[in-house]
């Protein structure tokens, strides 16, 4: 029986997740009208197994149906650890008290390789590196390795490179879906004279702001200075910084343009820039918000349709071509142990990540999942385009810095780039402190 920690991950528990099958059969394979489990996983009858992870709500609850499934297959009993930001110190705080997770869902590439240098990461087995092998392209298994050597399994990934609209404020305004940066500014304008704010901002979480600046960056300075800039061989005082910054500001410069101004979006919550768009009908607070494909989640806890009601455009090009930045949470395992070993070669298998892409809000790195697996034609086309996209995607810059500069509340990028919507104009001194910030930690 699944145990969880919190009140969010047992309101998942009511629905296996299987449509009421049978699934377990001598923990090894799964009785299943017409399919063949992709993967067999070992007896662990009695082995207790608890996984650590940020996700609350829906994505919690989608993720315990996961690991119900595991269970049953297993034998095994898993128990759910809700983590906080950031999460290398929630894990730092764990294994020093003597109670680290067997397994930590970590959501950046630089704590990844924090907790390898720390030496906290086990290597990955070698059923679990021939799922990799089987189902993942190159460039998700090298996002899971630290010098040469395997420790993350990628189940989660993101298309962060998407706009979202209200279909209705857009059909009012007379609007259209937008292909570059200038045609979006003129957009939002047009939004604006119909008598409904434009863009909603969730600037309480300052993640949100660091993924605005990566997708004007990575079209506007191109991949390779995209590469330099994640790895701190170019500095955040490059020319090419002010150049995405002063891009960002036409936007943060105009208070009208954005639900709330830049005081209201501060005080704005992501959950709450997306259920903001998508209620009041034809009059929300923002007509359009920003993130990746984990919007659906969001907008699943509206009376909004996607497809209909909500739908989606890639995030317009600044420079010559639209940026395609992703995002991703990996299986990383903190104990040797058959348990924790078998839980990342279940997270690496088909059969897994298609348990999660039916409930929606979600797309898989693993390139052998049917798209039919989705539960719409826009998720399905999202998590095509990342998929075919292959080798030229960048993954999230923030989230390959060290923790301490792109991936902690109230510090580093997040808190300079929420200075940054309050005071846009401060070009030069917010790219003073991300320099400051940043030369601080890659240092350390």
């Amino acid at each position: 029986m699944f145990t969880a920690i919190g009140a969010l991950a047992l309101t998942g528990c009511g629905d296996d997740g299987d449509g009421g099958k049978d699934t377990k059969d001598g923990g090894g394979s799964a009785k299943e009208t017409g399919s063949t489990p992709s993967v067999v996983l070992p007896k662990l009858d009695g082995e207790k197994i608890s996984v650590a992870a940020v996700w609350t709500g829906p994505e919690q609850a989608n993720f315990v149906k996961v690991l119900k499934e595991f269970e049953k297959r297993t034998g095994a009993t898993v128990t759910f650890v809700p983590a906080q930001d950031p999460i290398v110190n929630f894990l730092g705080t764990k294994i020093a008290g003597g109670q680290p997770p067997d397994v930590a869902m970590i959501p950046q590439v630089g704590a990844i390789k924090q907790a390898a240098e720390k030496k906290w990461a086990k290597p990955v087995g070698a059923e679990a590196k021939a799922q990799l092998a089987k189902n993942y392209s190159q460039v998700w298994q090298d996002l899971g390795a630290v010098d040469g050597t395997q420790y993350g399994v990628y189940f989660k990934a993101a298309n962060k490179s998407l706009i979202w609209y209200n279909a209705k404020a857009f059909e009012n305004a007379g609007a259209s879906e937008p292909k570059t940066w200038k045609d979006f500014l003129a957009t939002a304008e047009t939004v604006s004279a119909s008598g409904v704010t434009p863009v909603s901002v969730g600037g309480a979480d300052g993640w949100t702001l660091t993924d605005w600046f990566e997708n004007i960056y990575l079209s506007q300075a191109g991949p390779e200075k995209y590469d330099q800039l994640a790895q701190h061989k170019i500095k955040w005082t490059d020319p090419s910084v002010k150049d995405a910054l002063t891009s960002l500001g036409q936007l943060f410069g105009k208070p009208s343009l954005i639900a709330g101004g830049a005081d209201g979006a501060l005080q704005t919550e992501f959950p709450a820039s997306v259920t903001q768009t998508f209620t009041g009908g034809d009059q929300p607070k923002g007509a359009m918000v920003f993130e990746g494909d984990f919007v659906g989640i969001n907008i699943a806890q509206t009376k909004a349709k996607i497809g209909t009601d909500a739908k989606v455009f890639p995030f317009p090009a600044v420079g010559a071509e639209s940026p395609v930045v992703t995002g991703g949470d990996a299986a990383v395992a903190l104990k040797d142990s058959k348990g924790a070993q078998a839980l990342l070669t279940w997270l690496a298998s088909t059969d897994a990540a298609k348990i999660w892409a039916e409930q929606g809000g979600f797309i898989s790195p693993n390139k052998a999942l049917d798209a039919a697996s989705y539960p719409n034609e826009v998720q399905r086309t999202m998590a095509k385009a990342l998929i075919a996209a292959g080798d030229a995607v960048r993954f999230d810059m923030s989230d390959q810095a060290p923790q301490s500069f792109g991936g902690t509340p109230g510090k580093g990028e997040w808190k300079t780039l929420q200075d940054f919507l309050k005071n846009p104009k401060d070009i030069a001194g917010t790219q003073a402190k991300l320099e400051s910030d940043a030369a601080k930690a890659y240092k350390s």
